[in-house]
């Protein structure tokens, strides 16, 4: 127990750190490099990263009835999720883009009530939910360099469908017919997920406008830490995540990854620290603990037949 207990506080701190950083990252590596095709690139070696893992981990192979829960999963994880994400932050802020992504936990919350019906959440939930929605904007209004009049209209649309995608596909990932090894579920999805993009990105014409000799050590670098922190670390740490606790759980990490983010803007690009940021970081962690409450006492209060751990 003490075991799953310290693997499972390993996952949420992956997720709620390593991507709230990945934000700058994407930012420095779509500098140079094309999105679709940086996107393409960081999905397709990750995922032979974590393939060639798992034949070390697990005997487990994949079978033709998983191919299409695959590709489903990894058109809405990484050709429509990164994939527009990425677009996207060539004109939106890294901190901005951040908290675009929050309201994921409200969609995933309608998407399991509405299509699974085993989703309840109480009044100290939902007050939860809504309280870090409230101090994530917050914190982005009152901080130096991050407003809405940066925000291009289009670039937010497009990062609101890629978190609705994003949903979509975390709670498809409870019930689609997939490999049931973390490592090896994870591997198939992004190599599923970034040969979908790089299609993209060929259909687009992205090839044609790329020289190699263009690409920043900057973008390089940023591509080669989504590679390995953002892919093969958090995703992975994501995946097992969703095989052992709820996804509006999860889905709190929306909340702090803007912290990082902001956080991150002050140290590398000169941005302050100030009051409305402390506040906003108090309500946030508050809103956190409310959601994690709430469902912890939920899944404690059922009876132990039929839950699935």
């Amino acid at each position: 127990m003490k075991q799953q207990k310290l693997k499972t506080l390993l996952a949420f701190g992956a997720i709620y750190i390593i991507w709230g950083s990945t934000y700058l990252a994407i930012r420095y590596a779509v500098e140079t490099i094309p999105p679709l095709m940086m996107i393409g690139v960081r999905s397709l070696t990750a995922g032979l990263i974590l393939y060639l893992f798992s034949r070390f981990k697990s005997k487990e192979k994949i079978k033709r009835e998983n191919i299409f829960p695959l590709f489903a999963l990894g058109a809405m994880f990484f050709l429509i999720g990164h994939g527009l994400l990425a677009w996207a932050q060539q004109y939106v802020p890294s901190g901005m883009a951040a908290v675009l992504v929050t309201p994921e936990p409200l969609w995933i919350l309608g998407i399991e009530w509405f299509f699974l019906k085993d989703t309840r959440i109480k009044l100290r939930g939902i007050l939860g939910l809504f309280l870090g929605f409230v101090g994530v904007v917050y914190l982005i209004a009152s901080t130096t360099g991050s407003t809405t009049s940066r925000n291009d209209f289009l670039g937010s649309a497009l990062i609101v469908v890629c978190t609705l995608s994003w949903g979509i596909g975390a709670v498809y990932s409870r019930v689609a017919n997939v490999p049931k090894s973390p490592a090896l579920l994870s591997g198939l999805e992004l190599i599923f997920g970034g040969i979908l993009v790089l299609i993209a990105s060929i259909i687009i014409g992205e090839p044609s406008q790329f020289h190699l000799s263009q690409v920043s050590l900057k973008s390089f670098f940023g591509l080669l830490y989504l590679i390995t922190f953002g892919s093969v670390i958090a995703f992975s740490a994501y995946v097992w995540l969703l095989g052992h606790t709820s996804v509006t759980r999860i889905s709190t990490h929306t909340y702090v990854n803007p912290i990082i983010a902001v956080f991150l803007g002050w140290l590398f690009a000169n941005e302050q620290i100030t009051t409305g940021l402390l506040v906003a970081t108090i309500v946030i962690i508050i809103s956190v603990y409310l959601v994690l409450y709430d469902q912890y006492r939920g899944r404690k209060n059922k009876p132990s037949e039929g839950v699935k751990d």
